[in-house]
């Protein structure tokens, strides 16, 4: 796992560190050409993961990288996927410039050499300056939504207690697609497990939510047994 070869970069990290200053992602450090498309980000993120990742697609499109760019940030999803201790790693803070240029070495091996621009090498630079490094996952689950509204698709994530079999989230995407909840676009399920629902379904398409879950039922129900009595 990444993490556990990067476990000794961090045993190496000073105790102590003087933080770098927050600031806003600086575009020019890694976007040169002229943009082929509008750069404009097709929608709007919010949190400081989605500032990031609205930075980076304008960076991308800039350096007529965005197809790149995106399989780059995928490659990187995966890893956080298949090691969970990773995020810790990055949040340390501890981690000196040194153990930070090391991670973005191995971040790109891991990128299997699909960053040909540089422009995702550039973005960890960024990051990695501004201390954050920490919400590269959030990054990429934000950019994944960006390149899904490029394309014309809306997420569907669909939360339940526990998961769901290919054919169940097949008939739910072909029911809220028929719904005017679509808006006529295709979908893109995400289909994510939380327990503390206890049971029922989450389904959130664009902004709206429709919460189905059992967790939201007995809320309803203890906050009417609150007001009766």
């Amino acid at each position: 796992m990444l993490s556990r070869q990067l476990r000794s970069v961090t045993s190496r990290a000073a105790a102590s560190r003087t933080p770098y200053a927050i600031a806003p992602p600086a575009l020019r450090t890694y976007a040169q050409a002229a943009p082929a498309q509008d750069a404009k980000p097709p929608v709007a993120l919010y949190g400081l993961d989605g500032t990031y990742a609205s930075a980076l697609y304008t960076a991308a499109v800039k350096t007529s990288a965005l197809e790149t760019t995106s399989k780059s940030l995928a490659a990187l999803a995966d890893v956080f996927k298949k090691d969970p201790k990773l995020p810790v790693i990055l949040t340390a803070p501890t981690l000196t410039p040194g153990d930070k240029a090391q991670i973005i070495q191995e971040l790109q091996r891991h990128m299997g050499g699909q960053d040909k621009s540089d422009t995702v090498k550039n973005f960890l630079k960024t990051l990695a300056d501004n201390n954050r490094l920490g919400i590269l996952q959030g990054v990429c689950e934000k950019f994944t939504t960006l390149m899904g509204a490029a394309r014309g698709e809306i997420d569907l994530t669909i939360t339940s207690a526990s998961k769901l079999d290919p054919k169940t989230l097949q008939r739910l995407e072909t029911a809220v697609s028929k719904s005017e909840y679509s808006q006529g676009k295709k979908l893109k399920v995400i289909p994510k497990v939380n327990p503390e629902i206890k049971g029922g379904l989450v389904v959130e398409i664009g902004d709206r939510t429709i919460d189905l879950s059992v967790s939201s039922k007995i809320s309803k129900m203890n906050k009417l047994l609150t007001d009766t009595l």
